[in-house]
């Protein structure tokens, strides 16, 4: 399968920005999710079944605002929370931050450590770089257009496996999901095809595992650009593919299904996917 790019060499600004700063305020952000000490009071609901929002969500986005707009002062912001300086993607075609404070909130409420900083950056609505931060085992996945993808300076490059030579993982959360029939029926299939099948509750994270090659394919029916837009770069710097399930490209202005792994492990499981929406004995 030929990768779905994200960005185009035409749209490479003329000068670079300093991704070593980027990185280093996305690490310093991580730093405040590990050192947290979060009481029953810092957390809130949003819209939606099981959909929370803690005080660290809040804080770590603005100090994530404030200190990339002294990197790129004319940068627009596309945040996951309300906080001052999230515009949304609303401001231009120039560069553009997209920001999930705290991928795997959930997580972080019940200290289960699988959750990350993730800061994605776009130029001319095209992805060009992507940072995605675990701080409780200090893995820092970074990708750059052209340059490659890396996890904590070491370059990764993704092996063409199937479904059945690897780990196959899924994302689903109850204030998204409104088809958990066929994306259940879906994973039923890979779990009888693959080795075995991971849910770990941080999408950024779980994407980035395809990169690392810890896992082979990661099948979502609904997320948000700051969910992913970090791990497309590093994704397909690694030689992977990520697109929604039905083959169209990511959208970068709202919701849709992500469909990410090697390309022979993303054609195996579209085909389950579309065979399983069309019902029993399809």
């Amino acid at each position: 399968m030929e990768k779905d790019k994200l960005m185009k060499p035409a749209d490479t600004p003329a000068q670079l920005p300093d991704f070593s700063a980027i990185e280093d305020v996305v690490r310093r952000a991580g730093a405040i999710l590990r050192e947290a000490h979060l009481s029953d009071d810092a957390v809130t609901h949003k819209e939606g079944e099981a959909n929370f929002v803690t005080s660290y969500d809040v804080a770590v986005q603005k100090f994530l605002i404030e200190e990339l707009r002294r990197i790129l002062p004319e940068a627009d912001f596309f945040g996951e929370e309300e906080t001052e300086g999230n515009t949304r993607g609303k401001g231009g075609n120039g560069y553009c931050f997209y920001i999930d404070p705290i991928d795997g909130t959930t997580n972080f409420m019940f200290h289960y450590n699988f959750s990350c900083v993730s800061v994605g950056l776009a130029y001319q609505r095209k992805m060009m770089a992507g940072f995605v931060y675990n701080p409780y085992v200090d893995e820092m996945f970074t990708g750059i257009r052209g340059e490659g993808a890396f996890l904590n300076g070491k370059k990764l490059s993704i092996e063409n496996l199937s479904l059945e030579e690897g780990i196959a993982s899924f994302g689903c959360a109850r204030y998204n999901e409104s088809n958990t029939d066929i994306l259940f029926d879906t994973v039923k299939v890979m779990f009888q095809r693959c080795l075995a099948v991971r849910s770990g509750g941080s999408a950024a994270l779980d994407l980035c595992r395809i990169a690392g090659g810890s896992s082979v394919i990661y099948l979502e029916l609904k997320l948000q650009p700051y969910d992913y837009a970090a791990a497309s770069v590093v994704i397909e710097e690694a030689g992977g593919v990520i697109a929604q399930i039905d083959g169209s490209p990511v959208t970068l202005d709202g919701p849709c299904s992500i469909l990410a792994g090697t390309g022979r492990a993303v054609d195996e499981v579209r085909q389950i996917y579309n065979s399983c929406s069309k019902g029993p004995g399809s």
